[in-house]
């Protein structure tokens, strides 16, 4: 298939990389006309064709059903793009935000678009700046004919079953097999980015969960306890030994021995910990709804905190945030 990406950042770019490398045509355009030549050269097989502009990408798309994948911040930037492309594109054509935009714009953006015969789909993406190589793991939400027309697009970007068990009882006939190869229709315009919305306060905290205790193993040495209860404990080692079969083994564990080994101390990392929103996001759902959030909360709290005087504690969600999608503190 063609598709038309805008935006080639750390997870664009290497989007249009992997659709190139499973026969996907790409065209690609970003405001830094450089990262544009350097994606391009980074496709295979000659898939990746270059434009200098959004109405010169979409010019460039040949199908009958032109398909664009949106790949910016959420917010103005991505606002701006998708109001230029309602004016570009024609009935039955296919505009796809895959970046981390609210649910409730997404259903606005859906409706407005739905006039012109435009189909809008909203794709929360996971993966990170290791999509590349293990795929994306993609919640998306929009109509049925749009989301099946696209399909071949997603599968190629998501992991698919590789070596993970499948679970038992999945061979019911309401559940979706393409959950097990890592994508997933959720329903209508809205919901993909409102999973990856939840996908995101949850991972605020799981990461706040282990820097808490990773913080207080690290504190076990304090002057401030009686000296045979001292231990001088090993972050690293901790770290890589619950990799290996305990219960809290995870991607987020990975990361963290990764950092660790590198540098125990962190003293790279500042731990001022940023928030891109979705937690925010989470948490105001969580009200809409009566549904308590304490953990969820707390973590997001701690983040603001952060930003007032941090601890060990926080300099381990900064290194986990490095390692899944590349952030980098602010200065």
């Amino acid at each position: 298939m063609q598709i038309g990406i805008i935006g080639l950042g750390r997870m664009g770019g290497n989007i249009a990389v992997r659709l190139s490398r499973h026969g996907h045509d790409v065209v690609l355009f970003d405001r830094d006309p450089a990262t544009v030549g350097k994606v391009r050269d980074r496709t295979e097989g000659g898939r990746g064709i270059a434009a200098d502009s959004v109405a010169d990408l979409v010019g460039k798309l040949t199908a009958s059903r032109k398909i664009v994948w949106v790949m910016l911040p959420a917010g103005e930037i991505t606002e701006a793009a998708v109001q230029e492309l309602a004016g570009l594109l024609g009935s039955d054509d296919i505009l796809i935000d895959g970046g981390n935009s609210y649910y409730k714009d997404d259903i606005r953006r859906a409706a407005q678009l739905a006039e012109k015969g435009i189909h809008y789909i909203d794709v929360g993406t996971s993966g990170g700046v290791w999509g590349l190589e293990r795929g994306y793991c993609m919640m998306y939400g929009g109509s049925k004919d749009s989301a099946d027309h696209i399909d071949p697009i997603l599968d190629a970007l998501a992991p698919g079953k590789g070596d993970v068990p499948p679970t038992p009882d999945r061979d019911k006939p309401d559940l979706d097999p393409r959950a097990e190869k890592g994508y997933l229709h959720c329903g209508p315009a809205g919901s993909g980015h409102f999973v990856k919305m939840v996908h995101n306060g949850i991972e605020y905290g799981m990461m706040q969960a282990f820097a808490e205790g990773f913080d207080i193993m690290k504190t076990k040495n304090s002057p401030l306890l009686p000296e045979d209860q001292r231990f001088d404990l090993n972050m690293a080692d901790i770290a890589e030994v619950w990799r290996r079969g305990s219960v809290v083994s995870s991607w987020l564990l990975d990361l963290t021995a990764e950092a660790l080994a590198k540098n125990a101390s962190l003293s790279e990392f500042t731990g001022e910990v940023a928030d891109s929103g979705e937690g925010r996001w989470t948490l105001e759902a969580a009200i809409e709804e009566s549904v308590p959030a304490p953990v969820i909360t707390a973590s997001l709290f701690t983040r603001f905190r952060s930003r007032t005087g941090n601890n060990y504690a926080e300099k381990i969600l900064s290194a986990m945030r490095f390692g899944f999608g590349g952030h980098v503190e602010k200065k």
